[in-house]
């Protein structure tokens, strides 16, 4: 499975000539490195409805006739727009023609702000995703705090690869972050909703020297770096 780092909390996986991105915020990024035209996904998974998550969802949705996978709130919303959905819940799960994929809660919000009207559209509950492809348990924990709940996420998944959020402020930060994957016991961290604004600027070699402080393995990913886990 190859795995791409687009940015904040972007990835995108592929296997086997199939491909899912999560949460495209790229041509909003002052750091992305690819054309949002030239991503080529058959479902789009959201976590939660803030712009810096689904701003290039309706245009990757639609230039790949690709579903939209959400909790049914922002479903209907995009479905509004004429796109595919796929809605689900926290708890749930769905299985996909190339993956299965299991909704987890995250401590969040989620809404899309539209500024010129002074209104805020409420989106449903923020979520997380635990996604089984090609032999590999993969977690995107959106965007949350620390919950305890995420030791049942240990106890009941082995986990390859978690991505964790760490910028603080909006997230979880640096040693809460460690915390969740103390407790989600996967086999590497990747850290993501870092950097990409001043308001979540974060120091990544220490979240990295205090994963390997207990035993587990942080690997921060460049913008736009591919790599695979077999």
């Amino acid at each position: 499975m190859d795995i791409v780092f687009h940015g904040h909390s972007c990835v995108q996986l592929t296997s086997k000539g199939h491909s899912l991105i999560m949460d495209p915020f790229i041509s909003g990024s002052p750091h992305a490195k690819t054309n949002v035209g030239d991503i080529q996904a058959e479902y789009v998974l959201l976590t939660h409805g803030h712009e810096d998550h689904i701003l290039d969802a309706e245009q990757i949705a639609r230039q790949n006739n690709a579903p939209i996978v959400s909790v049914v709130e922002l479903a209907t919303y995009m479905g509004w727009k004429g796109l595919k959905t796929e809605p689900m819940n926290i708890g749930g799960q769905i299985n996909l023609p190339f993956f299965k994929v299991k909704m987890i809660k995250a401590f969040h919000s989620s809404s899309n702000i539209v500024e010129d009207e002074k209104k805020i559209i409420y989106l449903g509950n923020p979520a997380g995703y635990i996604i089984e492809m090609e032999g590999k348990t993969i977690l995107h924990a959106g965007d949350t705090s620390l919950y305890t709940d995420m030791k049942l996420i240990g106890q009941q998944h082995s986990i390859d690869l978690a991505f964790l959020p760490i910028g603080d402020r909006f997230t979880m930060g640096i040693d809460d972050a460690v915390q969740a994957a103390e407790w989600i016991n996967p086999k590497i961290v990747v850290p993501i909703h870092y950097n990409t604004f001043p308001f979540i600027v974060q120091d990544v070699g220490e979240f990295v020297n205090k994963l390997r402080a207990k035993g587990i393995k942080g690997l921060p990913l460049n913008i736009g770096e591919t790599f695979s886990i077999n």
